[in-house]
């Protein structure tokens, strides 16, 4: 399963109570519980990644921990987490059954897929617009050199646990007032594998895998936005009884831009111009992703008036077409004139019928006239 958020996986908010982050627990456990499921591997899958969340939200530390680094802050081997980046962990089924059914869990002993990593990758306004080509170093587990994985020592392989056969777990059977049950429980001696390594390899102490920073080169797509999220198949974690590995989830987020604003596929640009050039019309420049374009600002345009630019906004990520960039005008008005350029106001103001104290005329005075005439 892909490594979610834990809010999403829960369905709830950030904000969400204990009471409510139970309830919900509650309600997905039972309806994906391998017991409840038999022989529904994605049922399983959902169950484990439900027990997974829930053991990071109950809990006020670990949840104040994953509020802050996310799936980082339980990645194997990482010391308060790795910069923009998440692992994932191995929870398994006996708890929650007991609270459930009253019994142990099912354990597959099949392969199982690694666990999908996250990394957080912050790009500029023009490499979201245009794409870009980036290494990541990603920080990991891999498959240990020396044991190919096994966690044997070389020369030795593991041995099939004698207490399960190889199964991973073992059966009970329970006599009740209704009848007899047949319930599984994980085998404590080999936690669920159905083998034990008796000579550990001294790289990887018996894991199979070894922590590791691999450098990754990925291509971000022209368009992308904040929250779009890009994956990289098969640069996850290793899986388990060779089990495919996981993907690598990349989440975007664009830095804020001195000039731009974005608005779905278009650009938003505001431009000021002064009064003069507003009333008489002018060709200004603008600033466009690509360079900077003239725009000719028709005489008596207002303050708040838009400009479309026909394709000069952002491709859209599913390469339909390309947005457009929206320019609006503010019109700016003077803070400091000399007695010049008042005089000059004032007598433009008698031009167009108004007197030079009605122009000074103050608040109070301009309500007593709007209300007596």
């Amino acid at each position: 399963m892909s490594k979610r958020d834990y809010y999403e996986v829960l369905g709830v908010g950030k904000e969400a109570s204990e009471t409510e982050i139970k309830k919900a627990f509650r309600k997905l456990a039972r309806q994906y519980h391998p017991d409840v499921n038999p022989g529904d591997q994605e049922a399983e899958a959902k169950f484990k990644e439900v027990n997974e969340a829930y053991e990071v939200l109950s809990d006020q530390q670990k949840k104040a921990q994953y509020d802050q680094f996310g799936h980082a802050a339980f990645s194997q081997g990482a010391e308060g987490g790795f910069g923009g980046f998440g692992g994932g962990g191995d929870f398994g089924f006996g708890d929650i059954f007991d609270m459930f059914f009253g019994g142990g869990g099912h354990r597959r002993n099949g392969p199982v897929k690694g666990a999908d990593l996250r990394y957080n990758l912050e790009i500029t306004f023009e490499e979201s617009a245009f794409g870009l080509e980036k290494d990541l170093e990603i920080p990991r587990n891999e498959n240990c050199d020396k044991c190919s994985g096994t966690g044997a020592a070389p020369g030795s392989s593991p041995k099939t646990c004698p207490k399960c056969n190889g199964a991973g777990q073992i059966q009970y059977t329970q006599s009740t007032p209704f009848g007899r049950f047949v319930q599984s429980r994980v085998c404590d001696q080999c936690q669920g594998n159905g083998k034990i390594v008796e000579n550990p390899c001294p790289d990887c102490g018996g894991r199979g895998t070894v922590r590791k920073v691999r450098t990754i080169h990925v291509s971000i797509p022209a368009g992308v936005d904040t929250g779009s999220r890009v994956r990289v198949t098969g640069e996850g974690e290793p899986g388990e009884r060779n089990g495919p590995p996981g993907d690598l989830y990349i989440y975007i987020r664009i830095k804020p831009h001195k000039f731009f604003h974005r608005d779905g596929n278009d650009v938003i640009t505001e431009m000021k111009i002064s009064f003069p050039q507003a009333a008489l019309g002018d060709e200004i420049e603008v600033p466009t992703l690509e360079g900077k374009v003239s725009l000719k600002v028709p005489e008596g345009t207002q303050s708040g008036t838009f400009f479309r630019l026909r394709g000069k906004g952002i491709p859209d990520v599913h390469g339909r077409g390309r947005g457009d960039q929206h320019v609006r005008i503010t019109v700016v008005t003077p803070s400091k004139l000399d007695e010049k350029q008042k005089d000059i106001l004032k007598q433009f103001a008698e031009t167009l019928g108004e007197s030079p104290a009605g122009v000074e005329k103050g608040f109070f005075e301009k309500v007593k006239d709007a209300f007596i005439g």
